[in-house]
């Protein structure tokens, strides 16, 4: 395939409906240039699980990605390929680092949380409540972006004062139109947090997950059961998984029934629940459209007669593929009574997302709640008008503007 024909990606995610439609108007994967750097994007659901699921495909760029080591020090997005944790770890190590966080986040420390998360959501609707009658609320800034990183946060030990800090340079791992420089300068801060972090919790541990990953490391000693990278750069890997998409599927959700009240009538009338409208959000509108990287370690044949050959890089497109029309009827609408809302929102295989459950439990209780206090809420901007976030990589808007009851009539 020339350099002509390969399909450069939008840095600012200006206009993801097109973009996602124009990978997969060029079959089951194709060449595309993600921030200057060459990958098979790959938007078929049935070849996207199939490499996912593959041995001979890897998330390890060091050991299997020949162009790391270049690549590196000039692309923005190097966090994403070279940190030490689970996202990038293969075969053996990738279990081994899985086993450590897992417990954290088994289905019934998740089920224990549902009453601290609604007693979150409640006091941050009781703030709401309080606004003039006539004041624009910014659902994003005000409720998507609280909640999740509260509970991010206590799950971690982030002390409530620090997780402004984190939050703020934890966004900027998402953004795709910053400078090689940029990205650098917000990983040393991102990176002086967390070693800020760890040392206030090797001196005062408590019951959280950073204690207990400095406890398994500091217990070894050797790093046989977590290196020092790999202790910081699991709580990077919690800290944004566990926040930023949490934030964009409650903005998508709460965009899809506001600019469609029959979605919302639906769920009043019993003829769907507020977990089909989470489902079909993760489905419609997954908070990750793209994820960096995975590399072939052998020659793979591609159902068209292309070939991906070993070494090259792998564009997981989760959001072109979800919306497939070989898998959904009517892919781009957004039905929460659709019978099947199967997706790749949490990925798929090995590297299966293991916060899917809190997530999902967290937009449950924000849709509940919210629809409950204010059952009169509607969007204060035209859908079509709402700013997407500048990434090709987060879903989500910049702002989701809303009235919370009608205005008066003057």
């Amino acid at each position: 395939m020339s350099p002509q024909q390969i399909l450069v990606l939008d840095p600012t995610g200006a206009d993801p409906d097109a973009e996602h439609q124009a990978l997969r108007d060029r079959g089951p994967a194709t060449l595309v240039d993600i921030l200057g750097v060459r990958a098979w994007s790959v938007s078929d659901p049935d070849l996207l699980k199939q490499l996912l699921t593959s041995k001979d495909v890897s998330k390890d760029a060091r050991a299997h990605w020949p162009d790391f080591a270049e690549t590196v020090p000039t692309w923005p997005l190097a966090l994403w390929v070279s940190v030490s944790n689970m996202f990038t770890a293969y075969g053996k190590d990738h279990s081994r680092l899985r086993r450590m966080v897992a417990p954290t986040l088994s289905a019934r420390r998740t089920a224990a949380l549902q009453t601290d998360i609604e007693t979150l959501v409640n006091a941050i609707l009781d703030d709401l409540d309080a606004l003039p009658a006539d004041e624009t609320v910014d659902l994003r800034e005000q409720l998507a972006y609280p909640l999740p990183i509260a509970v991010i946060g206590r799950l971690m030990g982030v002390p409530a004062d620090r997780r402004p800090e984190f939050r703020t340079v934890v966004d900027t791992v998402f953004a795709t139109h910053l400078t090689v420089e940029e990205q650098v300068a917000n990983t040393a801060t991102l990176y002086g947090l967390l070693d800020a972090l760890i040392e206030i919790k090797r001196t005062e541990p408590g019951e959280d997950m950073t204690s207990s990953l400095i406890a398994a490391r500091d217990e070894e000693g050797d790093g046989s059961a977590l290196s020092s990278a790999e202790l910081r750069d699991t709580l990077l890997l919690m800290l944004a998984a566990g926040y930023e998409t949490t934030v964009n599927v409650i903005d998508a959700a709460v965009t899809a029934l506001l600019t469609d009240p029959q979605q919302l009538a639906h769920v009043r009338s019993g003829r769907c629940t507020w977990q089909d409208v989470v489902e079909e959000t993760l489905r419609h509108q997954p908070a990750i459209k793209h994820l960096p990287l995975r590399y072939a370690r052998v020659g793979i044949a591609l159902p068209d007669g292309q070939t991906i050959q070993a070494g090259d890089a792998i564009l997981a497109s989760y959001a072109a593929a979800n919306r497939h029309p070989r898998w959904h009827t009517h892919a781009d609408r957004f039905d929460a009574t659709r019978p099947s809302k199967e997706h790749l929102a949490f990925g798929h295989g090995v590297h299966f997302c293991l916060g899917a459950p809190l997530a999902r439990l967290e937009v449950t209780a924000v849709l509940r709640l919210l629809f409950e206090r204010f059952p009169d809420i509607q969007l204060a901007a035209d859908p079509h008008e709402l700013k997407r976030l500048p990434s090709l990589i987060s879903n989500g808007h910049t702002t989701v503007p809303v009235r919370l009851r009608p205005t008066p009539a003057h």
